[in-house]
């Protein structure tokens, strides 16, 4: 469906420079567009390209000026982008119903704007809120609580117990509520220790595809709302992960850590147990955390040490060569020096 770059502007609170009414019918990349097609620019080298590209009208933030195309002037470019994709590109519709194939258990609690799709499993007592929707082969434990707008693509499974915020979504492949890693040497035997905690996601978080998420031994573990999850990702028992943080792909929590509001652990990284990471924390990648981080610190390598601590130890590695080179030197002068070093 076409939209007026006018119409478009209302939706970004944006100013058309150019014709207001011009057609706009896709969205795409500036290598790509086509004539009717917009695309953004959120800095000179993209607006050079965007300006040069069959694209009509451009979504831009900052002074830019083109005589050949028309601008959607916005606060935020790259936001804005976000905001428009939705127009183009609208979610698909999930119509309200149970699939036949299905499993409902007769104690659970489906509201009836719900979407249940083939061969899902809603277990006793389970409820799942207004407008959400399970894909197929969702599996939603026992006394799971699934607020408004909760989305499980396919595969997604759900244990006993899991309560889940408004507007949460979940990719494929993803278990959330699975049994922590607790166990104890007993006579040489390694004894499990129970895990009867649950796991709690506040809203408007988004997890991806393939992450685990155990359950807490004794209490839940908990996602703050707001966060985003990339796939991969392992939360282990008990860990409480904070607001608005953003968790990269293959990133390990170990149990019972604490990660702030509006963290940012970057992908590959491992987090010991039983730490503290404060607000606004940010790990670097393949980074190995094993000590509590205070609030807005960066930290980076392993063991992970303050950021500028850890470039001054990689400069210093890179000269290594060098140094060696120089010792076998000095050690030439010294007597009965052989200038043996290796380097």
């Amino acid at each position: 469906m076409p939209f007026t770059t006018a119409e478009i502007a209302k939706l970004l609170d944006a100013e058309v420079v150019g014709d207001a009414n011009l057609a706009i019918k896709g969205f795409a990349p500036a290598d790509r567009a086509q004539p009717g097609d917009l695309t953004f620019a959120e800095n000179e080298n993209y607006f050079a390209r965007a300006e040069q590209s069959a694209a009509s009208a451009i979504i831009v933030d900052g002074a830019f000026a083109s005589s050949r195309k028309v601008l959607i002037r916005v606060a935020n470019a790259r936001i804005a982008f976000a905001k428009a994709m939705h127009l183009f590109f609208p979610e698909p519709v999930f119509p309200p119903g149970v699939h036949p194939t299905a499993i409902i258990a007769p104690d659970a609690q489906v509201d009836p704007t719900a979407h249940v799709g083939p061969y899902c499993i809603v277990g006793p007592k389970a409820r799942l809120g207004a407008r959400s929707v399970l894909e197929a082969v969702d599996c939603v434990g026992a006394n799971c609580r699934l607020g408004e707008e909760v989305h499980l693509c396919p595969t997604v499974t759900l244990y006993p117990g899991t309560e889940i915020g408004n507007r949460v979504r979940i990719h494929s492949g993803t278990v959330i509520g699975s049994d922590g890693f607790g166990y104890v040497l007993d006579g040489g035997a390694h004894r499990k220790v129970p895990q009867i905690g649950n796991v709690v996601i506040r809203d408007d978080v988004e997890i991806g595809a393939n992450v685990t998420i155990d359950r807490g031994a004794l209490g839940p573990t908990i996602i703050g709302a707001g966060t985003k999850i990339d796939n991969l990702v392992h939360v282990a028992h008990n860990v409480r992960i904070g607001r608005h943080c953003l968790i990269m792909g293959q990133v390990g929590f170990a149990g019972s850590t604490e990660l702030g509001d509006y963290g940012v652990i970057a992908s590959q990284s491992g987090i010991g147990g039983h730490l503290k990471l404060g607000r606004q924390v940010t790990v670097g990648g393949k980074s190995g955390v094993m000590r509590d981080v205070p609030d807005r610190e960066t930290v980076l390598g392993f063991p992970a040490v303050p950021d500028k601590q850890a470039k001054r130890q990689w400069v210093g590695i890179q000269k290594l060569p060098e140094i060696l080179l120089r010792l076998r030197e000095l050690e030439k002068r010294v007597p009965g020096g052989t200038g043996s070093l290796e380097a």
